[in-house]
């Protein structure tokens, strides 16, 4: 029991039993209130706080089940214990199917005051409990929001500065003429735009463990296009994906490869002047491995062509391709050019 009293509401007919109870229970630490019947003894719930109530059974005008149905109606009951005789083991259990906390057999006798003190004890043990438990859930959903308003305030200024950095390069890139320097920027720009994306889509779902590729790739086409298309030589990024979820790690590593083999397809499929688009294909093999395609329709790539720009494309798609476990086959076609790719998503 605690240093404090506990507060017990006793109500039963028997003044005998009531007087031993008060009594014994009295020197235990109990503070005590007794009630001759239900009516007196619901009409004391109503007006005082208690720790614990004791009903029982057999009592004129309202009985201890129809006593324990109007406590348990109050705003905040405390836990009942219900007192029957020694033949009645059916009332028992119909009380606690109704709602008591726990029961005690009735007798006359030190052994009816100890099973009664002990009822009460572990009657307070679990309400002290259960509110513990209740206070531990809220204080986790409290830490939990308050964690998410962090990670939803991180991710807005890590997508502000990524935005930031991207207008920055971009502000760059459109001083300088056309040639190798600006292609540079906006490769550049696009690989942190990639980066970018899943931010976002972190931002916005607030799942951090994996992206919609679909929803993702439609996304980044967007900004493929916006970037490489010009009025004298217009690109048309288009993304085809199937719904599916992968890590964000490696949707991040997705997304860059994507970055290179679009900006490569951009910059030399097809004619300064012409026209071109360029296809984003994502789909699943039967045995469950991802599949990915960049293909366009342009001058496509002879055995003995000569490697155009850095290469630096080529060997980040290498580099990030061993990242994600992946094989790379290229395949020139008449007209156009292909580069697939094939992981696991595990």
């Amino acid at each position: 029991m605690s240093a404090e009293p506990v507060r017990l509401l006793y109500i039963d007919d028997d003044p005998a039993l009531r007087r031993l109870v008060q009594r014994r229970l009295g020197t235990l630490g109990f503070e005590i209130t007794l009630a001759a019947d239900g009516h007196e003894g619901l009409a004391a719930a109503q007006g005082e706080d208690f720790d614990v109530i004791a009903v029982d059974h057999h009592m004129p005008g309202m009985d201890g089940l129809q006593t324990l149905e109007r406590l348990l109606e109050l705003p905040s009951c405390p836990p009942v214990v219900y007192v029957t005789g020694a033949d009645d083991g059916r009332l028992a259990a119909a009380a606690l199917r109704a709602g008591a906390d726990d029961y005690v057999v009735k007798s006359i006798g030190e052994d009816f005051i100890e099973l009664l003190r002990s009822a009460f004890a572990q009657s307070l043990d679990r309400v002290r409990l259960r509110r513990a438990k209740e206070q531990a859930e809220r204080d986790l959903i409290a830490s939990n929001e308050r964690l998410g308003a962090l990670l939803r305030e991180v991710n807005h200024r890590v997508a502000n500065n990524l935005q930031m950095t991207m207008s920055f390069i971009n502000m760059q890139a459109s001083v300088l003429p056309e040639g190798e320097a600006r292609n540079a920027l906006l490769a550049s720009q696009q690989r942190i735009g990639a980066i970018a994306h899943v931010n976002r889509h972190l931002y916005a779902t607030g799942n951090v463990e994996s992206v919609a590729l679909d929803e993702y790739l439609a996304n980044l086409a967007r900004d493929l296009t916006e970037t490489w298309t010009s009025p004298h030589a217009p690109r048309t990024v288009v993304a085809r994906a199937e719904p599916m979820e992968l890590q964000t790690d490696k949707a991040v590593t997705l997304g860059i490869i994507i970055c290179e083999l679009v900006a490569n397809a951009c910059k030399y499929a097809y004619d300064t002047d012409c026209a071109g688009e360029v296809r984003i294909i994502l789909s699943t093999s039967a045995d469950g491995r991802v599949r990915l395609t960049v293909e366009d329709d342009g001058a496509g790539f002879g055995e003995n062509a000569e490697t155009k720009g850095t290469g630096l494309g080529q060997r980040l798609v290498k580099a990030m391709a061993r990242g994600l476990g992946a094989s790379i086959c290229a395949q020139s076609a008449n007209p156009g050019f292909r580069v697939s790719l094939e992981f696991d998503p595990g």
